[in-house]
């Protein structure tokens, strides 16, 4: 059987420290150069990033590689103006940041046409490039740093809520839609809930195997969590039954911590309600840290419990912000997700 052809995806900004290695393997794959073409939706990159790709794409002239100029730059309209003009019968998307596999387009289109799943991926396996980053890493394959998502750690084949990246038949889009141009962060994730709510099917594959370079300073973990949990209520907001519990424990931490707080300065009772809290939380975060550390020589001890105050306040007060943000769109539930035109 005549393998598929297939679009490759990558919204790119600012890469210039990532992108020859992630761009590199998508040109390396094992995959047929006349079945496949490679899309790179740049946000005007400011950086060195453009001038990388145009020399890769000389040094693979077989590769048909196309530049978008991604005027919006953001993810969401980057993705989608590289949809509205991809010729694949499957599309997969591969981040700036992500290094994938060399087989991993040939997984993907094998594991979509045996399981007749309608978006498939793989774990997402962190890597850090600073001795933060590797912490980072490590914290963020737990289910203490990250909650449940099952493509953080997990190595099993299941059915799941939501992959890393993805790779669907091109008839998802049709179906679907594409992705909400409102949401800077999360939009895979109102995505696949919309997903779901048609009837779709998300597999997650042990053969679907990338890297991802994770963020190697405090501040920019901190913003990229802060704005996860910013844009996590416009997705509650359009999909209220998809969420899970565990997306509520951070906001409800932080939100328990800044109560006790103000109450200090009107009852003395608050003092040791902020204690417990804050005594629960450090005992939590600690055990996580020596339990995940253990099993990495101790290395990361000193530095795993900051990673975990990062990932949870920067998610939780991002969420209590969004809230004030959105407060009167809870009956807007359209957002900006264009028509997938073919």
């Amino acid at each position: 059987m005549k393998a598929p052809f297939v679009s490759i995806i990558l919204p790119v900004h600012n890469e210039a420290n990532h992108i020859r290695r992630s761009l590199g393997a998508v040109l390396q794959q094992d995959y047929s150069v006349e079945n496949m073409e490679v899309l790179v939706a740049d946000g005007l990159s400011t950086d060195n990033t453009r001038a990388i790709i145009e020399e890769l794409a000389g040094q693979y002239p077989k590769i048909e590689l196309k530049i978008l100029d991604n005027s919006e730059q953001i993810v969401p309209t980057g993705l989608n103006k590289a949809l509205q003009i991809a010729r694949g019968e499957i599309v997969v998307r591969v981040d700036g940041h992500t290094m994938i596999a060399p087989d991993y387009i040939r997984q993907c289109v094998d594991t979509l046409q045996r399981t007749q799943a309608d978006n498939v991926g793989g774990r997402m396996a962190a890597v850090g490039n600073t001795s933060f980053g590797e912490a980072v890493a490590l914290g963020t394959s737990t289910p203490f740093g990250i909650g449940g998502g099952r493509f953080h750690f997990s190595d099993k084949n299941e059915w799941v809520d939501t992959v890393y990246m993805g790779a669907w038949p091109r008839r998802v889009f049709q179906e679907v839609g594409l992705f909400d141009e409102e949401l800077i962060r999360d939009q895979d994730d109102e995505f696949n809930y919309r997903l779901r709510e048609y009837g779709g099917r998300i597999l997650l594959s042990s053969s679907i195997r990338s890297e991802y370079t994770v963020r190697s300073t405090p501040g920019s973990l901190w913003r990229q969590y802060y704005q996860y949990g910013f844009w996590k209520v416009r997705v509650l907001q359009k999909h209220p039954r998809q969420m899970r519990p565990r997306q509520f424990v951070p906001p409800l931490f932080v939100f328990a911590l800044l109560v006790n707080l103000a109450l200090i300065f009107i009852t003395s009772w608050s003092i040791g309600l902020l204690f417990i809290v804050v005594g629960l939380y450090l005992f939590a975060n600690f055990t996580a840290s020596i339990l995940a550390s253990r099993k990495n020589n101790w290395r990361y001890l000193g530095v795993l419990p900051l990673v975990f105050l990062i990932l949870h306040l920067g998610y939780g007060l991002g969420f209590l912000i969004g809230l004030i943000r959105f407060a009167g769109r809870w009956k807007d539930k359209v957002g900006k997700t264009p028509t997938f035109m073919t």
